[in-house]
């Protein structure tokens, strides 16, 4: 069994995979194309490969400590103090096989283990109503709000204003969101969103997911999605990572509508708190800006040029023999030809 990871140019051309990497299993190793040289920023799709070639360039040339299969994953320790770990995971999306490389680093980025704060939302406790038909719903255990169930006009989770509600949200998983799409029921539910003061809806998940999903493809679930946004601007729909993500965006989201919508309300009627002004007097109507009188060419004179020049030399005035005449010189003459 090779005892290092191998990774070459892959020498087709036509190919959008550049490298070939060859993973020390089995007693011939495995040999896949892929994307990149190794998973550094994010997950790196690979593909099955035809063989080694025996002429192969090498780029990087990895002593590994450990390469074992668990299921359909294939775990991968190098000789290295940094960037030692990987797994390659072969998983069926769209009927067809998929292989992703990942690293520790590119799956925190994808599952992130981030603290959900405990600090109010726009400095309220927050009393949120949850829809009856919610069947596993946010309890906000993690946050400073109460829950209460009861039948809601839209949404999953809503706040009320003076006994109304002013803001909901409804909750989707991204094969919900997509199936509920398709179907046209979700179009429903978001106009009936748009009659609130506030309205969204959260994804308990990623947006790329929209690509990965088993029974429509990536193009057509993204389209649904940006024609729900277009046609209903006012309903944004927001991806959040994990379920206590949502959570916690749910919270905060409906803290900062509330606290929107009481100082708007709260600021009603606030011209009439100010002193008066003077009456003022109406407007008077816009004069027409005087007409000017179409500008005159020399040669539209009576005589024309020659009888001007030789009119300005009788009257003492200097003028060229060729070129222009000055302004002043042909609006002295016209005067003069309208006295007589």
């Amino acid at each position: 069994m090779p005892a290092d990871l191998l990774i070459a140019r892959n020498p087709d051309p036509d190919s959008s995979l550049p490298f070939l990497v060859r993973i020390p299993l089995g007693e011939s190793g495995i040999v896949v194309k892929s994307r990149a040289a190794w998973p550094r920023e994010s997950k790196v799709y690979c593909h099955r490969a035809d063989g080694w070639p025996a002429d192969a360039e090498i780029v990087e040339r990895l002593p590994v400590r450990s390469c074992s299969r668990r299921g359909p994953a294939i775990d991968l320790v190098l000789e290295r103090a940094r960037e030692n770990r990987s797994q390659l995971v072969i998983t069926r999306a769209r009927g067809r096989e998929m292989i992703f490389w990942q690293s520790p680093r590119t799956s925190k980025q994808a599952r992130p283990a981030v603290r959900v704060p405990t600090a109010r939302a726009s400095g309220l406790v927050l009393d949120v109503l949850v829809d009856t038909a919610e069947k596993y719903p946010y309890t906000f255990g993690h946050q400073q709000a109460g829950t209460r169930r009861q039948r809601l006009p839209a949404g999953d989770y809503a706040v009320e204003l003076d006994g109304r509600v002013v803001a909901a949200v409804e909750r989707k998983t991204v094969q919900d969101l997509v199936g509920s799409l398709l179907s046209g029921k979700l179009t429903y539910a978001l106009a009936e969103l748009t009659a609130l003061p506030r309205a969204a809806v959260v994804v308990e998940d990623r947006y790329s997911r929209l690509f990965a999903l088993t029974h429509v493809t990536g193009a057509r679930a993204a389209e649904a999605v940006a024609e729900a946004q277009a046609r209903f601007p006012s309903v944004p729909i927001v991806f959040c990572e994990t379920r206590p993500l949502a959570q916690e965006w749910v919270y905060r989201w409906l803290g900062a509508c509330l606290a929107e919508l009481t100082a708007a309300q709260a600021t009603t009627d606030l011209e009439t708190t100010f002193s008066s002004g003077p009456e003022l007097p109406p407007p008077s109507p816009p004069s027409s800006p005087p007409v000017a009188a179409p500008a005159r060419a020399a040669g539209a004179v009576p005589g024309g040029v020659t009888r001007i020049r030789a009119w300005a030399r009788q009257q003492g005035l200097v003028v060229n023999d060729r070129g222009r005449l000055p302004a002043e010189v042909l609006a002295a003459y016209l005067a003069d030809a309208d006295r007589q």
